[in-house]
């Protein structure tokens, strides 16, 4: 090939190889074969829906091209969504579960075939993700973040062979059936009127108008949780349904609630059509529906106005001051900067963390009265400090008490604020202010799932056990998707109250749940949590096997550790728990 024959271009590449296909080839050569066979068809019909084209496939491995990252990404999860559902009928010894890699980069093509490092990271990448799983370079994560809403996962940067500069690389937590399919349990339908809002679509053809439509639901469900006649579900639930196609029916009985709203947005130019309609979930019939086109400076306005038109639909009558409560900032600008934070906040990723802060800060800068940005500008802070990214822990939490404080100033009905200074003041071991303002972050938001339980932390944390009980399961029901660490807590309660045998069901579904989402702190917790209880109930094996499997996901974990992040108003609670890892092995 002469210089005047290399073409260059940029292109995604997908790298994907069989773990453990020695092995399988050893076991049963002609079964392997068939099952890989069969794999790679629906692999190159799965790249041929998402444009893109298989360049190679030698041994065990695929090698894929595309001139989108988006569609690489979407692809490569669509894969391993197939692969998993034909891997559940097959032996756990014969399953073929394929690790993706994905890297945008500088190419070389020569006929049908790609060269150059852009395919070396690509294959380097993908040999650092799990069976099962998708890892990406910096490069893609750069281009999908704001497009795609996945849970992303920094592993930090990698020195990579016979690449000059260390790569950045994130794994991609798959979503499988245990992480968001219908709740493990039927939930009973709340007296009081209860809704879930769906993600609004967005209609407008641009990826870069979706912050429009997830602004909608939010402002909302915002509005909707603050009135106490209704039952509102939490907003991380239902945007596990967006970009899903659902039937309102399945979604109210997943969710165990009567009524739906569903709607779409559509912007062009300074123009915005927002169509809505409530349905009830039980019947199908539809309570209300409407379509407006107005300017996009009129847009605060009308989101009001269909939140009354909600709420005289379902003939909620509002309490004083409820009606109040309902208002957001009036400038277009700083709105739009504060619902992109709110995304890149709640992946709970250091660089995301960064970068929701930098765009509460812009929102800010357009609108110094924004009392929603001043808050979640301060959980920035806390969260920093909370996870150990902060360069100085005792300034990011100075930090937020300032920004709290001042976002109280503005506006005092605000839940969240209230649930920050709460978290805070635990930070602080004064229990007694923490429990007044989680009190009063639960009264302003009492369809806030979070607030719930943050809340129920404190009071496990103040040694009352059975209210916190009762707190973290309103937060569950309120959050039927919710995180794992609110079944930490409640497994926490359970354990100093003696309740050994429910601890452990609890902790085991957390463990699961952590499994199914890419592991994390809440793996290795719940690990902690099983070795306590196993002790309580004389099963010393069983707790030494779970000790071990802490120091294995997490060799740093010490009682100094848990000493510097557990607020026990009593330290006999937490030297309980010392104890009783002593006892299964633990030093």
């Amino acid at each position: 090939m002469t210089g005047q024959d290399v073409r260059r271009k940029l292109s995604a590449i997908l790298s994907a190889d069989v773990k453990g296909y020695s092995r399988l080839m050893a076991e049963d050569e002609v079964a392997t074969v068939r099952t890989l066979t069969a794999y790679r068809e629906v692999m190159t019909g799965l790249i041929k829906q998402h444009r893109g084209r298989v360049v190679d496939t030698p041994g065990d491995n695929l090698l894929a091209e595309f001139s989108s990252a988006v569609d690489a990404v979407t692809c490569a999860l669509e894969i391993q969504k197939d692969l998993k559902s034909r891997n559940d009928i097959l032996p756990q010894d014969r399953r073929m579960e394929f690790r993706i890699g994905i890297n945008l980069g500088d190419v070389i093509k020569e006929r049908k075939r790609i060269y150059g490092d852009g395919v070396n990271v690509a294959a380097r990448v993908e040999g650092l993700a799990e069976a099962g799983n998708v890892c990406l370079s910096g490069t893609v994560y750069d281009q999908v973040r704001g497009k795609l809403t996945l849970d992303y996962e920094s592993l930090g940067e990698h020195v990579v062979k016979n690449i000059r500069d260390p790569v950045r690389v994130y794994r991609v937590r798959v979503p499988t059936e245990a992480a968001v399919s219908k709740p493990s349990r039927e939930l009973d339908v709340p007296e009081k009127p209860s809704i879930a809002v769906l993600p609004f679509a967005n209609m407008s053809g641009d990826p870069q108008q979706e912050y429009i439509a997830d602004g909608i639901t939010e402002n909302i469900i915002t509005a909707l949780s603050k009135i106490s006649e209704m039952f509102v579900i939490a907003r991380n639930s239902v945007f596990t349904y967006k970009g899903r196609p659902v039937k309102v029916q399945q979604v109210s009985e997943d969710l165990g609630v009567r009524y739906v709203l569903e709607g779409s947005v559509q912007r062009a130019g300074n123009r915005v059509r927002i169509t809505g309609q409530l349905v009830d979930g039980t019947t199908g019939h539809h309570m209300w529906a409407e379509q407006y086109d107005r300017n996009m400076t009129d847009l605060f306005d009308l989101l009001d106005e269909i939140t009354r038109e909600i709420v005289i639909a379902l003939q909620v009558e509002l309490t004083a001051g409820e009606e109040a409560r309902v208002g957001q900032t009036k400038n277009l600008q700083a709105w739009g900067y504060f619902v992109r934070g709110l995304s890149q906040f709640d992946r709970f990723i250091k660089e995301d963390n960064a970068k929701a802060r930098a765009f509460f800060e812009h929102a800010l800068v357009v609108d110094p009265d924004y009392a929603s940005a001043w808050t979640m500008l301060g959980w920035t802070h806390f969260v920093e400090s909370r996870w150990g990214w902060a360069e100085s822990l005792h300034e990011s939490v100075n930090r937020a008490v300032e920004l709290v404080r001042k976002a109280v100033s503005l506006d005092d009905t605000q839940p969240l604020a209230h649930a920050l200074l709460a978290s805070i003041y635990l930070f602080q071991r004064k229990h007694d202010e923490a429990i007044v303002e989680g009190k009063k972050a639960i009264a302003l938001g009492p369809n806030s799932a979070h607030a719930h339980a943050l809340y129920a932390e404190i009071l496990r944390f103040s040694g009352s056990f059975d209210e916190a009980i009762t707190v973290s399961k309103k937060a569950m029901r309120l959050h039927p998707y919710y995180p794992e660490w609110y079944i930490l807590s409640l497994s926490m309660s359970y354990y100093y109250l003696g309740r050994y045998e429910d601890a452990i069901t609890v902790t085991e579904k957390c463990l699961r749940l952590s499994e199914s989402r890419g592991g994390g702190s809440t793996a290795w917790g719940s690990h902690v949590m099983l070795a306590l209880n196993c002790v309580r109930l004389g099963r010393m094996e069983e707790a030494r096997a779970h000790v071990e499997e802490v120091l294995q996901i997490n060799p740093d974990y010490s009682f100094k550790w848990d000493r510097q992040w557990s607020f026990y108003k009593d330290p006999a609670l937490l030297q309980r728990q010392f104890d009783d890892l002593r006892k299964a092995g633990m030093k």
